[in-house]
């Protein structure tokens, strides 16, 4: 059986959890399928979020069942691109940014990384105000504390993270089978026309509107954060790298994105019928606000419970959403930058972007804004969305890349053809809803639109790079050089050749892999001197999952994190030093304050990174904290740039 091998990457996509799940090679396919399953429910998420309500019910109360064919083009269409998004995660070992980071050059990586980012903020405000407004339907609670209370999803998120990615899952299981739940009951109340819902898969548009209705459904539906977030959650999942093995994990999770994405369009379908069966036969012709659907309800189908369930069902979408939103800025600041910041930093940023807006509306024009707010941020996502599917599909395509697991022409054309549809209808949306903003300006129109001229020139000069470049470099024979993905610096090769003083009988190194090692060693032989002291290398892992899991974690990062401490003992001992390594996961202070002591170490050596003040807050700082714990000396190499 062939072996394919990614190149190697210093810091794996969600490296807390990389390879945590192992899949077996040899058992029945059920209990393999139970180990692949999971990815593509995580995604399925996005698919059913607050933002896809508006479209939905819009849909649905106006034009009955009539554009139901609109959902399940854009659920066909999200089947084909996350299967491509899977595949790419599990033959190349890269997720979708890092992919690029890999292809792209700087000036063409920061513009994509901060429209990803854009998009993840519009993804996570939609998901802000259908949580506020959920509480607020359950409740009675104002938007503006409602969405205030939604930071603290950032807590309930990382005490989730502490317990791997598989608890996760099925969290997020248990609120889709939420969400699901709730809607059979709409569906049961609703008595719906079953007859006009199997008329409505022909595909019909009534009029004019109707398309820019069915625009919206898409745009809110195809979104570019979960192509990010499933090219690294599949690498969660540990595959033989052997052909046969690969293609099966392909295989399964290609069918795991079928049926986790079909029950999203159960989902947003439900919404739909709903509508439909309420709203649109009760004669209600506008419904679109998510709280005006919420109080018709209950006088329309005269059930207390009709309301309850589609309340609950709103709050379950935005939690579940709120998950898989905030694991996705992680995925994409650390593959586009190369920067890794602590988690509860990461995610607290995130939602703190999505709250601000969403607070200075209700501010500003009041509650009944946060509609509005909502179209607005599926508007944004239809701007990201270009620049995720046309990489994806051309990454996807690369034999350099993906060796024989490349997608042959047929799925290519066909993903291009989507690709085609997705761009060109998701520009008409953006178009529509610029044109009306240059309506309702009157007279200042032209001041709006040269605001937003350079913009758009330089939105459509990236959008037409992404999609020749790879097409010109093959015309032109040229194959361009990778550049590495990963946090940690790569490895030194030597360590440094001794100095002379002599005195300590154990000289600790902190060891955080994040570039210097060669100057902390130098300093540690140089101490040293002539005298024969142990050195003992000390490191500290720090993921979720490993301060959750204490001496039993496991995973790539701490594998990893093993094999470098070892190489550089092996080094160090080769030159006839007298070394010990020890590897621990926790906190840093405590971890090495609990190691310095183990060891006897009368000196602690580590390096000074030369950051202060916010720094220190996004990065943490381990000095002034050890120093309280251990009465051994410290010194401080600075390693910083």
């Amino acid at each position: 059986m062939n072996r394919l091998e990614p190149q190697a990457v210093e810091h794996p996509s969600l490296a807390e959890v990389h390879h945590s799940v192992e899949v077996p090679a040899v058992a029945p396919w059920w209990r393999r399928w139970l180990a692949v399953t999971g990815p593509a429910l995580m995604v399925a998420v996005g698919y059913m979020d607050p933002g896809n309500w508006a479209t939905d019910l819009a849909g649905g109360s106006r034009y009955n069942y009539a554009l139901i064919w609109v959902l399940l083009m854009s659920n066909l269409m999200a089947v084909l691109l996350q299967s491509l998004t899977a595949r790419l995660g599990i033959v190349s070992g890269r997720d979708l940014a890092q992919a690029c980071r890999e292809e792209y050059p700087p000036l063409v990586n920061i513009p994509l990384y901060l429209l990803a980012e854009i998009a993840i903020t519009a993804t996570d405000l939609a998901e802000v105000i259908g949580s506020a407004i959920a509480l607020q339907l359950l409740f009675g609670l104002p938007l503006l504390y409602g969405v205030l209370l939604t930071v603290l999803d950032v807590l309930l998120l990382l005490a989730l993270s502490r317990f791997g990615i598989r608890k996760l899952e099925a969290v997020v299981l248990a609120l889709v089978g939420t969400i699901g739940a709730a809607f059979v009951i709409e569906i049961f109340l609703a008595q719906p026309d079953w007859g006009g819902l199997v008329r409505g898969f022909w595909p019909t548009l009534p009029d004019a509107d109707a398309l820019y209705i069915a625009l919206g459904i898409l745009g809110a539906t195809v979104m570019p954060h979960n192509l990010y977030l499933h090219s690294s959650l599949v690498q969660t999942r540990r595959v033989a790298r052997k052909a046969d093995h690969l293609a099966q994990a392909i295989r399964m999770n290609t069918i795991d994105s079928a049926v986790c994405l079909s029950l999203a369009f159960f989902i947003n379908a439900a919404i739909l019928v709903m509508a439909a069966a309420v709203f649109y036969r009760a004669g209600h012709f506008g419904v679109a606000e998510i709280q005006e659907a919420h109080m018709l309800l209950e006088p329309i189908l005269g059930v207390a419970i009709a309301p309850l369930a589609f309340a609950v069902a709103l709050l379950a979408s935005g939690q579940s959403s709120t998950i898989t939103g905030t694991l996705a800025g992680q995925i994409v600041m650390e593959g586009y930058l190369n920067l890794r910041v602590r988690p509860w930093l990461r995610r607290l940023l995130t939602r703190l972007l999505a709250v601000l807006p969403a607070l200075l509306a209700i501010l500003l024009f009041g509650e009944r804004s946060t509609g509005r707010l909502l179209v607005l941020s599926q508007v944004i996502l239809s701007l990201q969305l270009p620049f995720a599917v046309i990489p994806l599909i051309h990454f996807a395509r690369d034999k350099r890349r993906m060796g024989q697991f490349a997608v042959g022409r047929g799925v290519g054309t066909c993903a291009w053809v989507v690709a085609f549809v997705i761009v060109a209808l998701n520009l008409k949306l953006v178009t529509d809803e610029i044109g009306g903003w240059l309506v309702a300006a009157g007279p200042q129109a032209w001041q709006l639109e040269l605001a937003l001229a350079f913009p758009a020139a330089g939105i459509a000069s990236l959008l037409a790079y992404i999609t020749v470049k790879p097409v010109a470099e093959t015309m032109l024979g040229r194959i361009p050089a990778r550049r590495p993905v990963g946090v940690h610096a790569p490895r030194t090769a030597q360590p440094p050749a001794p100095a002379i003083p002599e005195g300590y009988k154990c000289i600790a190194v902190a060891l955080d892999f994040s570039g210097g090692e060669e100057k902390l060693l130098g300093e540690a032989l140089r101490v040293a001197g002539t005298g024969r002291p142990r050195i003992a290398l000390l490191h500290v892992v720090e993921s979720p999952v490993a301060r959750a899991l204490g001496a039993d974690a496991g995973g790539h990062e701490v594998e990893e994190d093993r094999k470098r401490l070892q190489e550089y003992a092996a080094l160090l001992a080769e030159r006839g030093v007298n070394v010990e390594w020890h590897l621990v996961p926790g906190e840093p202070v405590e971890g090495l304050a609990r190691m310095v002591a183990e060891t006897g170490a009368e000196i602690v050596i580590l390096g000074g990174h030369g950051h202060w003040g916010l720094s220190d807050l996004i990065y943490g700082t381990t000095t002034e904290g050890l120093r309280h714990r251990v009465s051994a000396s410290i010194l401080i190499v600075p390693i910083g740039d």
